[in-house]
């Protein structure tokens, strides 16, 4: 490192300044008796020992906007404190079960086990064995697996997006809402408030089928319902209703006993599934408890084994032989007696590989031939026959209601120690427990069960049994009570959380007429929106066929479920700079392939049922789209394009952009050369790799002189820009200004460019670099009239210092890029390096985050939450809290202070010609720069020439290179050269000018602790960063007094902050947030 960071304060401080216009003693009574004449107690120096709390003296550059932008450490403590004031929403998923009173959950308790429970539902009880037998093992486990996948597909996306930020709670709504705007989120809601519905009207008819057919069969209203499909259908409707009333009165009285009651079924689902596995392999080689009676290939249905017999007189002929003529496949075909339950070791699962899919009427029969399946316009007598008809695509609409409930995690999200790691691995771990479950159950329903008695949907053949419950161990009412109470579970669930979701949606205010469903009772419930659920689930149990509620409600979740992978896809494929998810394990292809899969499936379970769903969600899109919004017919496409360009540019206008939504939109302002061409095309190569190819980028040249005269120039000058920007891949426009004061040009486009809400709201300006070398006395005026621009019209500022040492758009770089977060401005530091990294130039760079602590800071407690935001942030990034000594002033900075004082004293008072007044500057900057020794990475300028022959002319010394960084000294250097006059300079004639004594110069308190700032922040800086890629740090304001000595000031302390560094980017933000922990 070189020695000029190590000098910390001298032992004689007089010995600093005798060379600068004052003697060592006259020195030391100007600083001690003027600087400060009424301080009272001061140091060496005479700056007072007692500094305001609010002028910190190590960040005093920054001091005249500390209100609008506070220090880091301000903004860390103020985190800290913070608490979600997004207003949150109960759980409303169908899926999700009402949240206990907030606690900090873990894995497998907020999500894993939730999800299990209902992912696991009154399908896999009551349905499965009749799909694996009427699908057959291989189109079964096809089946399953298609909707296993659908949901794994559909976590990874909702994953992704409950990740990208702090997500209440709410379910798909609230993730659709926030990633596809209210118009997508409010038909999501609504499509899933008519799912949640309809899975309870669902629930409820299963709860009811397996108490009527299975536990209480003489319950039957309306008769013997195994011969008159109509009856079962009527008493599930009757008890239904029943059933429905009990149920919303527990949810209006009691919504603590739903949640309650959830750990009970959540313990009869775990039991009853562990029943199962446990009978088949005790039943490894079948039991004899189930026999059905078979004539020919037909299964035949309210037979009692014993008369499984075509003896005359018995009861099979007094049935197909009433009248005294016998049935002709009776005559033809004998009778057998068939075990139902074979056990793994018979080998009937080759007999249940292939399909058997039947059309309504046709009968249960072994095979297919015509004769044993079709009813041939005779009676069906007591033959089991189908009661629907059956398609692969049929049976995966029934099937689908039972993967669905992987939302239920997500609804805990604020219930959770830490969402973002929880939501993905409880959810997709439950989602590949159960399809394994699912899968694995398939495959050993259909190596134990014979292939007859898997298609008996209601066990009709065995006396109305339940055939997963006499799988079981040790006894069938294990799973019937199991069932039963999960199922019931499972609706008390959707009876609490579907009025939820409609109250949510209601007080979003999104669709009007939903209004009065806003309101809650005093108790806090929401009344009004139970009814309607309760009246919506009523016409679903009124169908009164889970076979017929299942297909119907697949739609809604599907919907669901094809909205969710949208969202992930079209923010994976747009790359809005807020789309930062913590999980990684997600892609856009992925999402693509899930959005088709549930797309698929609606349309292969009902095309029918399909276009309902996706027309109610379009109707109430265009409804929240459009209320109140005028609409304007064209004329063909072009019309069409341009009324939907002139209506988004409408809505941009309506006001700035949500913060997740913001990104910067780059104004270039690009400084061309004498010949028009542009001077520094690495700007354009910086704005490329900063944009990635999205959003708006405007590079604009500023010509002087008359427009009239000028438009020719000014046409080949956007002409050459243009040929730039489409060589370095910039997507966006070019653009020239005449102007008769360059300064006053740069203004106007600042305030001018864009239009209507399609404005840059990003500036990128190239550093002068020859402001110290330049004739013009004011070179650095267009700058910082720019900067004041940039300000007032409250943009943001980029400004690259060292831009030819920045890489090419080809080139890629790998290392490190610092950010050295001084004062909270929006949040442009941490953004910026995100949005380079999705380049390709700079992804391999890891991005590191300094920040300074004071004395009176708590450092640890500084790292501690700044990690946190961070992780809240979803960057990823080394943290580094840098502890600034509160050190008095430097023998250094006064040094360098006095020699900015002295080189402002010498415009203001020695009146010379301008190339005189460059000669005497630049002997006080050569003296302070030349024979520059130190290491460094910087690159410099050519070395001057070697001195001219006797009697030539002395050459003029050659410039420094525009964009070289200024180079550090070394300590010996700074001893040697405060120890000597500088060089006399010389005028055209060769002459020696001999400048006018210096008054006695006394630097401002204000002036002394903004170059001790500058100094000992770039003494942290090159230490810890003089290897990084890049160095990205806050841009101190302007100084609001435009006088010439404040503005060099100005520029100087910029200077000597970024000495020794060979990339620099300075920022400053526009005077918003630019970044969220928000989705």
């Amino acid at each position: 490192m070189s020695e000029r960071f190590k000098v910390t304060k001298s032992e004689e401080p007089a010995k600093a300044y005798k060379n600068y216009g004052a003697t060592s003693a006259e020195s030391d009574v100007e600083l001690k008796g003027k600087l400060l004449p009424d301080s009272g107690d001061t140091d060496e120096h005479g700056l007072p020992k007692d500094k305001d709390k609010g002028c910190d003296t190590n960040l005093y550059l920054y001091h005249e906007e500390i209100e609008d932008r506070p220090r880091a450490a301000t903004f860390l403590s103020s985190l800290a404190d913070y608490s979600n004031t997004i207003p949150t929403a109960s759980a409303a998923d169908p899926d999700a079960a009402k949240p206990a009173p907030p606690a900090r959950m873990g894995t497998l308790i907020g999500v894993f086990l939730p999800c299990i429970q209902n992912i696991f539902g009154v399908i896999l009880f009551i349905r499965l064995t009749w799909v694996v037998g009427t699908a057959g093992a291989i189109q079964g486990f096809l089946i399953v697996l298609v909707c296993c996948c659908t949901t794994m597909l559909t976590a990874i996306s909702m994953s992704a997006i409950a990740t990208n930020g702090v997500v209440p709670a709410g379910g798909s709504y609230f993730m659709i809402g926030r990633s596809l705007g209210p118009e997508c989120g409010g038909a999501v809601g609504m499509l899933f408030y008519t799912g949640t519905t309809l899975a309870a009207a669902m629930y409820i008819v299963g709860a009811v089928e397996i108490v009527l057919t299975y536990m209480a069969p003489s319950m039957s209203i309306f008769g013997d319902f195994t011969k008159d499909p109509d009856a079962m259908f009527n008493n599930f409707r009757v008890y239904g209703t029943g059933l429905l009333l009990v149920m919303g009165l527990v949810v209006f009285l009691g919504v603590k006993f739903v949640n309650k009651f959830a750990t009970v079924a959540l313990a009869c689902v775990i039991l009853s599934i562990t029943a199962v596995y446990v009978g088949i392999f005790v039943n490894w080689n079948g039991n004899d408890s189930l026999q059905m009676c078979v004539l020919g290939k037909r299964l035949l249905k309210d037979i009692h084994i014993s008369n499984c017999t075509k003896k005359a007189g018995g009861e099979l002929e007094k049935i197909f032989c009433a009248n005294r003529t016998c049935d002709e496949y009776y005559k033809t075909h004998d009778v057998q007696v068939v075990q139902g339950i074979k056990g793994l070791a018979s080998g009937v699962f080759f007999d249940n590989l292939q399909d058997s899919f039947l059309t309504l009427g046709q009968y249960i029969a072994y095979g297919k031939e015509p004769e044993d399946i079709e009813q041939m316009e005779r009676p069906t007598y007591n033959q089991v026959y189908a009661d629907i008809t059956t398609t692969f695509t049929i049976l995966i609409g029934i099937f689908f209601p039972s993967v669905t409930g992987i939302m239920a995690g997500s609804n805990r999200s604020g219930d959770l120690a830490d969402a973002q790691k929880s939501i993905p691995i409880g959810t997709i771990c439950a989602i590949l427990t159960t399809s394994t479950v699912y899968l694995s159950c398939v495959l050993l329903f259909a190596g134990t069960v014979d292939n007859l008695l898997l298609r008996d949907k209601f066990g009709q053949s065995i006396g109305g049994k339940l055939v997963v419950a006499n799988m079981a161990w040790p006894n069938q009412w294990v799973i019937l009570v199991g069932s039963f109470l999960s199922t019931l579970g499972a609706g008390l669930q959707s009876l609490t959380g579907a009025p939820r979701l409609l109250q949510a949606i209601a007080k979003d205010e999104i669709i009007p007429f939903l209004a009065p469903f806003a309101v809650s009772s005093s108790r806090g419930e929401p009344t009004r929106a139970l009814l309607l659920t309760m009246a919506i689930c009523q016409c679903g149990i009124l169908l009164g066929n889970v076979d017929i509620l299942a297909p119907l409600l697949s739609m809604f979740f599907l919907m669901c479920y094809g909205f969710v992978n949208l969202a992930c896809a079209l923010q994976t494929l747009l790359k809005t700079p807020n789309w930062r998810p913590r999980f990684k394990y997600y892609h856009w292809s992925l999402s693509l392939a899930g959005l088709t899969l549930c797309i698929s499936i609606m349309f292969m379970t009902s095309w029918i049922f399909a276009l309902i769903a996706m027309g109610m969600a379009g109707l109430i899109y265009k409804y929240i789209e459009y209320r109140g919004a005028e609409k304007e017919w064209g004329d063909g496409l072009r019309g069409l394009a341009l009324s939907a360009a002139r209506y988004s540019l409408m809505r941009l206008e309506e006001g700035p952009p949500h913060t997740k939504n913001w990104r910067p939109q780059v104004l270039v302002l690009a400084k061309p050369n004498d010949d028009l061409t542009l001077k520094y095309r690495k700007m354009l190569s910086f704005a490329s790799q900063l944009k990635a190819g999205k959003g708006l980028t405007v590079c604009v040249s500023v010509l002087g002189g008359d427009f009239t005269r000028r438009a020719g120039e000014s046409t080949t000058a956007r002409q050459n820009l243009r040929q730039c920007m489409l060589e370095e891949k910039v997507k966006g426009f070019a653009d020239t200004l005449v102007s008769h004061d360059i300064a006053e040009g740069l203004s106007h486009v600042v305030q001018t460019i864009g239009l209507g809400g399609l404005k840059p709201n990003t500036v990128i300006v190239g550093w002068p670099y020859g402001w110290r070398q330049s004739e013009d006395e004011r070179t650095w005026h267009v700058f910082l009239h720019t900067v004041r621009a940039v300000a007032a019209a409250r943009m943001a500022m980029l400004v690259p210092k060292g831009i030819n040492f920045f890489p090419d758009s080809t080139e890629k770089v790998a290392g490190n890029i610092d950010i050295w977060w001084i004062v909270h401005d929006g949040g442009m530091l941490m953004l910026l390096p995100f949005l380079l990294k999705q380049h390709r130039t700079w992804k391999n760079c890891k991005m590191r985050i300094f920040t300074v602590a004071q004395m009176e800071d708590n450092s640890i407690q500084m790292k501690k939450d700044l990690k946190m935001f961070l992780y809240q942030l979803r960057l990823e990034a080394e943290v580094e809290v840098v502890e600034m000594t509160d050190s008095d002033i430097s023998a250094y900075t006064y040094e360098r202070t006095l020699m900015m004082e002295q080189r402002n004293q010498m415009l203001r008072e020695l009146r010379l010609n301008k190339k005189e007044t460059l000669g005497m500057v630049q002997a006080i900057v050569d003296h302070h720069h030349a024979d520059v020794k130190s290491a460094s990475k910087v690159r410099f300028a050519d070395a001057a020439p070697a001195a001219p022959a006797a009697g030539a002319d002395p050459a003029p010394a050659p410039e420094p290179a525009d964009d070289a960084p200024s180079p550090p000294l070394d300590e010996t250097e700074k001893d040697d050269k405060s120890e000597e006059a500088p060089p006399p300079a010389a005028n055209p004639n060769g002459d020696a000018i001999k400048p006018k004594p210096m008054p006695n110069i006394t630097p401002d308190e204000g002036t002394v602790r903004r170059m001790h700032t500058a100094v000992k922040l770039n003494e942290v800086i090159v230490s810890r960063s003089h290897d990084s890629q890049l160095v990205i740090l806050n841009l101190p304001g302007p100084p609001r007094d435009t006088k010439l000595e404040r503005e060099s000031n100005y520029m100087e302390f910029l200077e000597v902050l970024t000495e020794g560094l060979e990339r620099v980017l300075m920022v400053r933000g526009g005077g918003r947030e630019v970044i969220t922990i928000y989705s």
